[in-house]
């Protein structure tokens, strides 16, 4: 049976008052919402950011590993591209970062922007780092610096009113795209 696309959306009969809304329903972010693997403590037991690099690049969605740090994607972006720099080193602050993880931490975050404008036309960036929970650290028992790409009028009513991000491109897909564009040492 050949099913038409109509300009109204089904309703679902039940419970409740019907309105104006359609519904976007994103599942998977409720492990993200309930804490799902979050480590909570200091040591390095069951946390994400210590197991990824013992996975490929494709299944850990790596994008570029370094000596001390490596470039992974958040697999709840804010925006299309949203990638973090983690140092390999289990430490929850950046004073607690050596010389040359810092060093390269520095040189990941100049290395993802510049993969992000050539891969995507990124037109400015939102670049930091959360320090504890409250600070508004997702994973605040390892270190992890946020970049991620903006564009002009990215910011529509889905975030502001839905508190749904409509992503564009699948995480694998984007994972191969920007590790293409990841510019290798000088």
């Amino acid at each position: 049976m050949l099913h038409t696309m109509t300009s109204e959306p089904e309703q679902q009969i039940g419970v409740g008052t019907p309105d104006a809304f359609q519904r976007l329903w994103t599942p998977h972010r409720m492990a993200y919402i309930q804490g799902e693997n979050k480590p909570t403590g200091p040591d390095a037991d069951g946390c994400p950011f210590c197991s990824l690099p013992a996975k490929s690049d494709e299944d850990g969605l790596i994008i570029a590993r370094g000596a001390s740090v490596y470039a992974v994607l958040n697999l709840y972006p804010y925006n299309g591209g949203h990638l973090m720099v983690v140092p390999y080193r289990h430490v929850a602050d950046y004073t607690e970062l050596d010389a040359a993880e810092t060093a390269e931490l520095a040189e990941f975050t100049k290395r993802a922007m510049t993969a992000l404008r050539s891969a995507s036309g990124a037109h400015g960036f939102n670049i930091g780092m959360n320090q504890g929970s409250v600070a508004g650290a997702g994973i605040a028992a390892h270190l992890h610096q946020h970049v991620v790409p903006r564009w002009g009028g990215d910011t529509n009513f889905m975030p502001v009113v839905g508190h749904t991000k409509v992503l564009p491109q699948l995480l694998a897909d984007t994972r191969a795209m920007l590790a293409g564009h990841w510019p290798q040492e000088d």
